[in-house]
C-alpha cells in the first residue's frame, strides 16, 4: 500500500533569509518537491538542495494547487510556497479549496501542515516605524476574484470605523483606477494630511519605502509589489516615521516616571470612563438613584461625586468602590487625559451643559472630556476655543462632528471627479484615425486625463468626469468605437490589406456589435483576419477566425504571451458565412456563463473539454524540473 504523502503549505516571509522562520527552513529541507510561482522559487533557491521544481507563472494558482495535491497522493512530501503568510492572500486556502472538492478528511487522506510566515502587513510596518498598533485590517484592491462593489464597502467601513488599513494589490498595469477610487472613498472619512506609507518590496533587494499622506499618496510609484498602510486619526509623523498611539496616554504620563494610578488602581472600571463597563454601571447607577428618589425622599450630598454617575446616597463609585479609591490628581506636563478620581478645580468653572450629560455615548464622552482638557487648561488655541465655545452652546463638539461625519458621503463642493476609462478606435478594421477625431480625443483628455495607445491600435482615454453617459455619445458621434475596459470581449480585425481585401469586413463589424465589449470571466480576444495569410495572428488569440476560400477557419483557445505561449487549436475550415457568426456567440455565451472568474479562455477550453461540439486536445505541456541554468 502506497505511503501517504504531506502538504507543506510555507510561508517564508517577505523574501530575505534572516526573516524566514526555522520551521520554514526544516520544511523546505524535508520536503521533495517545491511548487512556487516563478518569483518566489527564484527568492528560496539559494535554500534548496536537489528538489524537484515546478514552477508557474501568474494566475496559475489553480493549477499549482491541483498539482501539489497530485503529488502528495502519490506519496510525495510537497512545499507549496508564497511569500509573506501563506494564510493571508496565499496558497493556503486554495490547496484546502481543492482538498474538499476531492472529499479529503484530515484523519484518511494526505497530511497537511500550514507553517506561518511574516505577512506583508507586518515586515512593511517594521520599515515604517510603529503604524499598526491599534486595529487594523488589511484589503486587496484586486477585483480579480473579488467583485468590486465588495471591496469598496469594505474600504469604506474600514474608512468609518477608523481602522489602521494596509492594502494588498494597490495597482497594476490594467488596474488603475482602483487606488484611485480608493483613495476618494476614505478622503470622505480621513483629513487629507492622515499619514501613509508606501513600502515596495520590502527586504528585498529593490526596496523603497516612501512616507506621504493621503491626499499625496497617488503622485508617488504605486505598484502590484507596492503595500500602502494607511494611519488612522491618531497616526502620527515623526522624524520620518509613522506611529498610532496605542492609548496609554489616556492613563499614563509618558514623561515622568511616577504615575498618577498605581499598578492596582490601573484596571478599575472609574479609571476607565470610557469603557462598557463604565458606562453600563453609570447607566445601573443612574436607574438605581431614580428608583431611590421614587421610594424615599433623599437629600442631596452638597459635593458632587466623584465621578459622573456615582452614587450619591452613598458616596461609592459604579463598582461600589470609595471614591476616595483613586489619588487626587497630580497635575503632570504633557498628560493628555484627565485621570483624577476628582475633577480639578479649573474644571468646576467649566460650562455645565457639556458636562452633565446623562446616559452618554462614546461621542459625548469623548466631547466631555476634551472640554475638561481644554477648561483645564490642557488644550491651547484654537483647539480650546472650540471645545469651550461648544460647551457654551451646550452642543458638544464631538456631537456636531459627529452630524458632519453623517454627511461626508454626499458630493461635497470641489470634490474630484471620478476617473472614467474607455477604449476608443476608429473602427473594427480601420486603424486610421482622423484629425478630427484626435483633436476631440485631445479636448476630452485636457490637462487632467491621458491617452494611451494599445498594441491593439486601440486609445485608452482616462478623464475624471461626473458625466460619462455624455461623454460616451460625443465619442460615438464622431464615428468611435467605444468599448469599456477589463474583462470583455474585445473583437480586433486586420486592416484588410487597406480594404483591399475587404470580403469579411461586414462579418467583422457584426461581431463587434454583438459581443464586442460584453462581460467576460478574463479579458477575451476574438481577432479576424481576411486572408489565409494570417499575418494579424488571428491564430493566436483566444478566439481566431481566418476567412480563407469564401469560408472561415476557427481557431480555439490560443495563448499569445508567457513561456508556455502556443497557438489556438484550428477546431473547423471552411464555416459558411451565415454560420460563424452564431457559432461565435454561442462560444462566448457558454464561456460567459460557466467560466469561473479570472478564467482564461484556453484554461475553459481545457477545462470542459467541449465547447459547442469542438473538443480540446491536449499539447505538450513543458514542467521545468532542477534547470542547470535558472531562468
Amino acid at each position: 500500500m502506497q505511503s501517504q504523502g504531506k502538504l507543506l503549505i510555507i510561508g517564508f516571509g517577505p523574501g530575505a533569509m534572516e526573516h524566514i522562520t526555522t520551521r520554514a527552513l526544516e520544511a523546505l529541507r524535508e520536503s521533495e518537491v517545491i511548487i512556487g510561482y516563478n518569483t518566489y522559487v527564484d527568492l528560496i533557491r539559494p535554500l534548496l538542495d536537489g528538489q524537484e521544481i515546478v514552477r508557474t507563472g501568474m494566475t496559475e494558482e489553480v493549477s499549482r494547487a491541483q498539482e501539489a495535491v497530485r503529488q502528495a497522493e502519490m506519496g510525495k512530501s510537497v512545499a507549496v510556497i508564497s511569500s509573506g503568510d501563506a494564510g493571508v492572500y496565499g496558497m493556503a486556502g486554495l490547496v484546502y479549496e481543492v482538498l474538499m472538492e476531492q472529499g479529503w478528511k484530515p484523519k484518511t487522506g494526505v497530511g497537511v501542515e500550514v507553517i506561518p510566515g511574516v505577512s506583508a502587513i507586518q515586515s512593511c510596518a517594521s520599515l515604517l516605524g510603529a503604524p499598526v498598533m491599534h486595529d487594523a485590517c488589511t484589503i486587496s484592491l484586486s477585483d480579480h476574484l473579488t467583485p468590486w462593489e465588495t471591496i469598496i464597502r469594505r474600504v469604506e467601513a474600514a474608512a468609518s470605523a477608523d481602522f489602521v488599513i494596509a492594502l494588498y494589490n494597490p495597482r497594476s498595469g490594467r488596474r488603475t483606477r482602483q487606488i484611485v477610487e480608493t483613495q476618494e472613498m476614505l478622503l470622505r472619512y480621513r483629513s487629507p494630511q492622515t499619514p501613509v506609507g508606501l513600502v515596495k518590496s520590502a527586504y528585498r533587494e529593490r526596496q523603497d519605502v516612501v512616507m506621504t499622506t493621503l491626499e499625496d499618496m497617488l503622485n508617488h510609484d504605486i505598484g502590484m509589489l507596492t503595500t500602502v498602510i494607511i494611519g488612522n486619526s491618531s497616526t502620527m509623523m515623526y522624524e520620518g516615521l509613522m506611529v498610532t498611539p496605542r492609548g496609554y496616554q489616556r492613563k499614563y504620563t509618558l514623561n515622568t516616571v511616577e504615575q498618577p494610578l498605581r499598578p492596582h488602581e490601573r484596571l478599575r472600571t472609574e479609571a476607565e470612563p470610557w469603557s462598557l463597563g463604565a458606562m453600563e454601571a453609570r447607566s445601573a447607577a443612574s436607574a438605581d438613584a431614580a428608583s431611590a428618589a421614587r421610594d424615599t425622599q433623599i437629600a442631596q450630598p452638597a459635593a458632587e461625586p466623584a465621578l459622573r454617575g456615582a452614587s450619591a446616597s452613598t458616596g461609592m463609585g459604579p463598582q461600589g468602590q470609595q471614591g476616595a479609591g483613586l489619588p487626587a490628581a497630580q497635575p503632570a506636563s504633557g498628560s493628555t487625559a484627565v485621570l483624577a478620581a476628582e475633577r480639578p478645580a479649573a474644571v468646576e468653572g467649566a460650562p455645565r451643559a457639556a458636562l452633565a450629560v446623562p446616559h452618554a455615548g462614546p461621542a459625548e464622552l469623548a466631547a466631555e472630556a476634551l472640554t475638561r482638557l481644554a477648561a483645564g487648561g490642557k488644550l491651547a488655541g484654537e483647539a480650546a476655543s472650540r471645545w469651550l465655545d461648544a460647551a457654551g452652546s451646550g452642543v458638544p463638539a464631538g456631537t456636531q462632528a459627529a452630524g458632519a461625519a453623517a454627511v461626508r458621503t454626499a458630493p461635497e463642493p470641489g470634490r474630484k471627479a471620478p476617473l472614467f476609462e474607455i477604449g476608443v478606435s476608429p473602427g473594427v478594421g480601420n486603424k486610421k484615425f482622423t484629425a478630427a477625431q484626435m483633436a476631440l480625443l485631445a479636448q476630452c483628455a485636457s490637462e487632467e486625463g491621458e491617452l494611451e495607445y494599445t498594441p491593439e491600435h486601440q486609445i485608452i482615454l482616462r478623464v475624471p468626469t461626473f458625466e460619462p453617459d455624455q461623454l460616451v455619445e460625443e465619442l460615438r458621434a464622431a464615428n468611435f468605437i467605444v468599448v469599456p475596459i477589463g474583462d470583455v470581449i474585445k473583437v480586433k480585425a486586420c486592416d484588410f490589406c487597406n480594404m483591399e481585401k475587404d470580403d469579411a469586413v461586414p462579418m467583422a463589424n457584426h461581431l463587434q456589435a454583438v459581443i464586442g465589449g460584453l462581460s467576460a470571466p478574463k479579458e477575451t480576444s476574438v481577432a479576424l483576419n481576411g486572408c489565409g495569410m494570417a499575418c494579424y495572428g488571428a491564430v493566436l488569440e483566444d478566439i481566431g477566425i481566418v476567412y480563407r476560400k469564401g469560408g472561415y477557419d476557427l481557431f480555439l483557445g490560443g495563448k499569445k504571451f508567457g513561456r508556455n505561449a502556443h497557438p489556438a487549436q484550428p477546431v473547423a475550415e471552411g464555416i459558411p458565412g451565415d454560420q460563424i457568426g452564431g457559432i461565435v456567440e454561442r462560444i462566448v455565451a457558454e464561456y460567459k456563463e460557466k467560466g469561473h472568474p479570472n478564467e482564461r479562455f484556453h484554461k475553459f477550453f481545457k477545462r470542459v473539454g467541449v465547447i459547442q461540439g469542438f473538443r480540446h486536445v491536449d499539447a505538450p505541456v513543458t514542467v521545468e524540473v532542477n534547470p542547470v541554468c535558472g531562468d
